[in-house]
């Protein structure tokens, strides 16, 4: 019983609640940039160079069987080995804009921590630096 109670206290500290919410809020985040590389980026950068779509850039490291399609995914089908390159390019770009973009997110998150700092309380009203001195006057 020792250990199931030890468990449900770690399983129920704020710590843990807080990196399985960041976690899934991640894997959201996640889907959300590989769909603005994919659908947006990608095909800017496909226009530039030529219509060049990377996730199709691969080199067949075997023989493919006649009349098979020259795609990536035809020749993953036939069960051809391949070396699939242009997926890296596109997790790597997605990787750099994701990194991009919470660094972005941090460096705004430290601005606002270092907002004006608070500012000097005022000085006490006359009438409280009188009542002080006479205070202080009094303990003599």
């Amino acid at each position: 019983m020792g250990v199931l109670k030890e468990f449900r206290e770690f399983a129920v500290k704020g710590n843990v609640i807080d990196l399985a919410v960041g976690v899934i809020i991640g894997g959201a985040f996640g889907k959300i940039v590989d769909s603005v590389v994919k659908d947006l980026i990608m095909p800017v950068v496909g226009l530039v160079f030529g219509k060049l779509d990377f996730s199709n850039l691969f080199i067949a490291l075997g023989t493919a069987p006649a009349g098979t399609a020259e795609t990536l995914q035809a020749y993953r089908d036939a069960g051809v080995p391949v070396f699939a390159y242009g997926s890296f390019i596109t997790i790597a770009l997605n990787f750099i804009i994701l990194a991009f973009i919470i660094f972005m997110m941090i460096k705004q998150i430290n601005k606002l921590k270092r907002a004006a700092p608070p500012e000097a309380p005022a000085a006490p009203a006359e009438e409280v630096v009188l009542l002080r001195e006479i205070r202080d006057s009094l303990r003599k």
